[in-house]
């Protein structure tokens, strides 16, 4: 029943809420009904609180999608400033550098949502696509949007305000593209293991 609300187009805003809420069993890809397992229900009354809040989210269907993007994209800048600053009061009480704050729950808490959305487009997609645009499309979204615009921000107010060119220190930027570049290749090297050991296929052309 919950894939069916889900699946609906013209599902409607109160009808989220009652999908947030509901926990039942559901059909698989042989149309046999799997029950509810302890797990599922753990996860599910722990993420209840969260879902009950991204069910203000307007139904896909009322102006065309744009109310649900704006209003989708307002509630997740607001949950990543919550993480952020819960991140660096977190370190500031523990002793951990900024830098390494950035790093490690910064980034670990503004990209496990994405983790979860490729892993659901990697389960309903019959190809690689939406899980790797998924991935792609939201560290472009990173790096072109949410660290060039601040920057083309700052430099165009510090012309104006004091007709200076706006210089922003590296600090550990070298550490950070280092780490990213080793990430990277470890994410690589293990595509290719699973081909050699495994004969799974990014894509497909796998088992």
């Amino acid at each position: 029943m919950i894939d069916y609300f889900v699946a609906n187009k013209d599902v409607s805003w109160g009808t989220q809420f009652k999908v947030a809420c509901m926990l039942g069993p559901s059909v698989d890809s042989d149309n046999l009904l799997q029950d509810v397992e302890a797990s599922e229900a753990f996860l599910h009354f722990l993420g209840m609180p969260w879902k009950v809040i991204f069910a203000t989210i307007p139904p896909r269907n009322m102006w065309g999608g744009w109310a649900a993007f704006i209003i989708a994209l307002a509630e997740i800048g607001a949950v990543t400033t919550v993480v952020g600053e819960l991140a660096t009061v977190l370190g500031c009480t523990i002793g951990l550098r900024i830098q390494a704050t950035a790093i490690t729950l910064v980034a670990m808490g503004t990209s496990l949502p994405d983790t979860f959305a490729s892993k659901t487009a990697a389960e309903s997609s019959d190809n690689a696509d939406s899980a790797i645009g998924n991935v792609t499309g939201s560290n472009c979204v990173n790096v072109f949007l949410g660290m060039g615009l601040p920057w083309v921000l700052g430099s165009v107010y510090w012309v104006a305000k004091f007709d200076a060119p706006y210089e922003q220190p590296a600090g550990s930027l070298a550490f950070s593209v280092m780490l990213f570049l080793a990430c990277a290749l470890v994410c690589l090297a293990l595509l290719v293991l699973r081909r050699l050991c495994v004969g799974g296929e990014l894509g497909g052309g796998g088992l």
